[in-house]
């Protein structure tokens, strides 16, 4: 599956800081990962931390799948907002969901501290607007439903809002969010594993996974076999295509990033945006003062389809951030489109599909991908080691 489009900007900025051979033999260890995005890459360093040995492969270069498209926003805040989804999954599902997407911020700023990754990683309040009347009352219930489970939120009125520089009705401001080069770090993530014994195979496409005399088997599209105990699957949106379960709607969205200004816009220094629409919008700054903004999510039909609506919503993009921000200048330099997926509850899946197989899923669909992947990372080892974990009973299949 083609899950991006054009260069994004990430992409531009940071060329391709390392690289990696094909695999060209037959090889055992004790895991293999299937893809080196972000979560590919925390899921092998929780691994090697815990002394395994793992092994890496990807049918791209590394990174270049789902994590070059992101926007690197960092939210605890679920696609589902809190009050509806405990009402979907019930209050201690609900409400730890929130609670562990908050923790993973401060995590992965450890993973960045630890390995020296000089990816930008910048707290920042996170703001979540609504631009219509309508959308208020729906808005301060998610207030008071944060408010009562005990997250650091401020409800601001139009007033203040509008001192912000933001055109919009009503506002939660959370202090718990974050902006960094997700590409960048990851790329960081690997280098460092591999210094610590991951080997990593890119543009290496696994063809079949099959059980046999006790391991799993993953045979390679040259004929290759890489004979493990585990199989741990970090594909992403592309693991549709090994899942029978109908887990995800697959969605396009869209991305640009702007021009580079003089100095960030005040509104910028220290917040990120989305707001209630449907599809929402989102906007960041970069560490090179630009703004980097997304949505305009649409099915996925195929990547051709989605690449040929770029001109058209590079445009809608444009004028929706001039309604929101009308006193600050946006002109396009980059822009991208990539493939997502959005879950029945807004939440990732951990785990088995099959319990008598020794394959694992770690798949954080959704707006909230990155700190899904962190969740996920601690949830792997107990996947592997047939322990429990509330992770793998919340997030499991068949839910």
């Amino acid at each position: 599956m083609d899950i991006r489009s054009n260069e994004p900007y990430w992409l531009i900025v940071n060329s391709l800081p390392y690289s990696y051979p094909r695999l060209q033999k037959s090889i055992s260890s004790e895991v293999l990962i299937i893809g080196a995005g972000i979560t590919g890459a925390l899921v092998a360093y929780k691994l090697i931390n815990e002394g395994k040995k793992v092994i890496m492969v990807d049918r791209r270069d590394v990174c270049n799948g789902s994590t070059a498209a992101s926007t690197s926003m960092l939210q605890y805040e679920i696609d589902v907002p809190l009050h509806k989804l405990i009402e979907q999954v019930g209050l201690t599902c609900a409400v730890s969901s929130y609670q562990n997407c908050e923790k993973t911020i401060t995590d992965l700023k450890k993973i960045v501290d630890k390995i020296k990754s000089n990816c930008g990683f910048e707290y920042k309040k996170s703001v979540y607007f609504t631009s219509s009347k309508k959308d208020i009352s729906f808005l301060k219930d998610e207030f008071e439903a944060r408010q009562a489970h005990g997250f650091n939120v401020k409800w601001l009125s139009k007033e203040e809002i509008e001192k912000i520089g933001l055109n919009a009705f009503a506002a939660i401001e959370s202090k718990s969010g974050a902006v960094m080069d997700i590409y960048k770090f990851t790329n960081d993530l690997l280098n460092y594993c591999c210094g610590k014994g991951l080997e990593i195979y890119d543009r290496t496409s696994i063809e079949e996974v099959k059980a046999k005399n006790e391991k799993t088997m993953a045979t390679t599209k040259e004929g290759h076999i890489i004979e493990v105990d585990d199989v741990v699957h970090c594909s992403g949106y592309e693991s549709v295509k090994t899942i029978k379960e109908n887990i995800v709607n697959l969605k396009s969205t869209f991305a640009l990033a702007s021009e580079a200004y003089e100095k960030i816009p005040q509104a910028f220094k220290n917040r990120i945006y989305w707001n209630t629409d449907e599809p929402y919008l989102y906007f960041r700054s970069t560490a090179d003062n630009r703004i980097v903004m997304g949505g305009g999510d649409r099915d996925f039909k195929n990547a051709k389809h989605r690449d040929a609506l770029l001109p058209r919503k590079e445009k809608e993009l444009t004028k929706s951030f001039k309604k929101c921000f009308s006193e600050i200048s946006f002109i396009a330099d980059y822009s991208w489109a990539g493939t997502f997926g959005e879950t029945k509850d807004g939440l990732p899946y951990f785990g088995k599909t099959d319990p008598e197989k020794s394959e694992h899923y770690i798949l954080g669909f959704g707006g909230n991908g990155i700190t899904f992947s962190v969740m996920g990372m601690e949830a792997v080892i107990n996947s592997i080691n047939k322990t429990p974990h509330s992770f793998l009973e919340y997030y499991k299949f068949k839910r």
